[in-house]
This record gives C-alpha cells, sequence and structure tokens, in this order.
C-alpha cells in the first residue's frame, strides 16, 4: 500500500516513523507547505511530494496532520481525489466546522477516521472489559507547557481524550449534565450521567507528567496509568477492624495482565487495515464530533 503523511510537524514526523516501521506499505509520500519542515526528514524511504496534488496522485491512504485550522480544508480535497484519511484530533477547529465536514464527507466512497490515539492504549480495553456500572471515574492528564501547541485550548489538546474515552468507550454516548472551571491552560470538569459520577482535569501548567484513570466500581478500585500501561484492581478483604487504636482493612491487590504496545503502531496498523478491508475505522467522525461538541460545552463555562 502506497501512504502519505500531510504536514510534517511533530506529530507528523512520528506518522512516518511508524509507517516506514510497518509491513505491507510499498511507498511512503510527505508534503508540508513549510519545505523547512521537508527538508528535515531524513529517512531514505520517504520521497517528499512538490505539491499536495502530487502526493494525492500517488497513495491509496493518508495521514491528515496539519494544523487543526486547516484539517476541514485539506480533508475535503483528500476525499474529494478518492483517497482514504485519517485525521489527527481534534478533527477541525469547531463543532460547527466538524459538522460540516461530515456532512461533506457522508457520500464520499472512501473510509475517514479520527486519530484519538489513547483509545488504542492497551489498558482502555482492559478497563472496559472490567468496568460495569462504575459509580465514579476520574482522569487526570497534566502536562508541562508545550511549544508545539499553539492552536487549541487544553480541552482541544488533552482533555479531549479522556472525554473521548469516557463517552464513546465507558459510557457509550449516555446523556449527561457538565459542570466546569478553568481557563485555556487549566481545566476541569465534573460529569453527571445516569448514576455515575466522572471528573476530568487537564493542565498544561503542570511540573509533573500524568495520564491516569481511577474507577470505583460495587466490588473494585481500578487504578490505571496510561504512560505505564499498567492496571491495578483492589477489592476488599475479609478482615477488618482496629488495631492499636487505628482502623485496618485487608485489600486484595491484582496487577492486570496488559499487552503493552505503541498506540500509535496499532492505530495506524487498525487504519489501514480498515482500508484494505473496506470498514469503518473504530473512530468515525460522527464519533469524533460528539467530542468536539462537549469540548466546546466545557469551553463555553469556562469562558
Amino acid at each position: 500500500m502506497r501512504v502519505g503523511v500531510i504536514g510534517v510537524g511533530a506529530m507528523g514526523k512520528n506518522h512516518l516513523r511508524v509507517y516506514s516501521e510497518m509491513r505491507g506499505v510499498r511507498d511512503i509520500y510527505a508534503f508540508d507547505m513549510d519545505k523547512k519542515a521537508t527538508q528535515e526528514i531524513h529517512d531514505p524511504e520517504v520521497i517528499v511530494s512538490p505539491s499536495l496534488e502530487n502526493l494525492l496522485d500517488n497513495v491509496d491512504a493518508v495521514s491528515i496532520c496539519v494544523p487543526t485550522a486547516y484539517h476541514y480544508e485539506v480533508a475535503v480535497r483528500v476525499a474529494e481525489a478518492g483517497v482514504h484519511c485519517l485525521i489527527e484530533k481534534p478533527m477541525t477547529l469547531t463543532a460547527n466546522e466538524g459538522a460540516e465536514l461530515v456532512t461533506s464527507l457522508h457520500n464520499a466512497d472512501v473510509i475517514v477516521g479520527v486519530g484519538f490515539v489513547e483509545r488504542f492504549n492497551p489498558i482502555v480495553d482492559e478497563i472496559a472489559r472490567i468496568s460495569r456500572h462504575p459509580h465514579f471515574i476520574e482522569f487526570r492528564r497534566h502536562n508541562p507547557t508545550s511549544a508545539r501547541v499553539t492552536d487549541s485550548t487544553v480541552i482541544q489538546d488533552l482533555m479531549i481524550h479522556d472525554i473521548d474515552i469516557l463517552f464513546n468507550v465507558l459510557l457509550k454516548e449516555q446523556a449527561y449534565h457538565l459542570y466546569s472551571v478553568g481557563d485555556a491552560h487549566v481545566c476541569k470538569a465534573l460529569v453527571t450521567t445516569n448514576g455515575t459520577y466522572a471528573e476530568l482535569s487537564a493542565s498544561r501548567k503542570a511540573c509533573k507528567k500524568v495520564r491516569s484513570i481511577y474507577v470505583e466500581l460495587e466490588d473494585c478500585t481500578i487504578e490505571g496509568d496510561f504512560m505505564s500501561q499498567e492496571v491495578y484492581t483492589y477489592r476488599k478483604g475479609g478482615r477488618f477492624g482496629l488495631e492499636g487504636g487505628r482502623y485496618s482493612q485487608e485489600s486484595v491487590i491484582e496487577k492486570v495482565l496488559v499487552n503493552k504496545n505503541e498506540p500509535l503502531k496499532v492505530e495506524l496498523r487498525t487504519f489501514l487495515d480498515c482500508v484494505r478491508k473496506r470498514k469503518p475505522f473504530p473512530i468515525p467522525p460522527q464519533q469524533a464530533l460528539r467530542s468536539q461538541m462537549i469540548c466546546e460545552d466545557i469551553g463555553r463555562q469556562i469562558a
């Protein structure tokens, strides 16, 4: 299969690296309006295209990794050329633009997916398998300031990953009520839905990088770390009481077996497999649009 990457900034270069390591990829093309960015590509297997049209004439599928403001325009041009595409998150700059894109792509005879890479973190499937009717869910996604992100708030940049997992995996698109506080760089949101309470926090001001999830169920508590890809469950033991004037309780701690991997590799492998088999990508534009709408709900409350 011939693949391309449109936009070769930090994320685009990661896509190029992963494609170059994948079996079944014959040719890899790259294009960026910034010629300096393409000059920094040192992989001899990557063919730098002189124009977007040239790239689209030579590939079967592409990753769209341009700045978010250009996602709509580029995605429409790619689909019109009959090329399958994976759009990096967020799908578009605004929900209105996202709705227009969903409409534009409705009749396109191509596979279109949106790249929420954290959905392919192996701990997500394991936690979803264990979590049945959770009482409480907490996500924390805190990061030091990044110079590479200049066109989105911390909600669209970081929190959107957890919004996607919460509403499209753990709670399966249930109706919700939402309360939020914060600003463009630090934000906390409280979600209530059908007896489950969820708290999401995201920050670009942290001095410690945190990517975690905490779930309380009737019979156990789950802790997961997205970076180490480790999951632990805690269950109540049979002994509890007072010892030396202090309350004590025996807990049973289990480490869940997780097959660790690089989520981006799984995401791109899944994308190309969907293209080969002509089946929908697990995260279609409609799901990405809902996540974008929830981001804007949170943003309006902190504005």
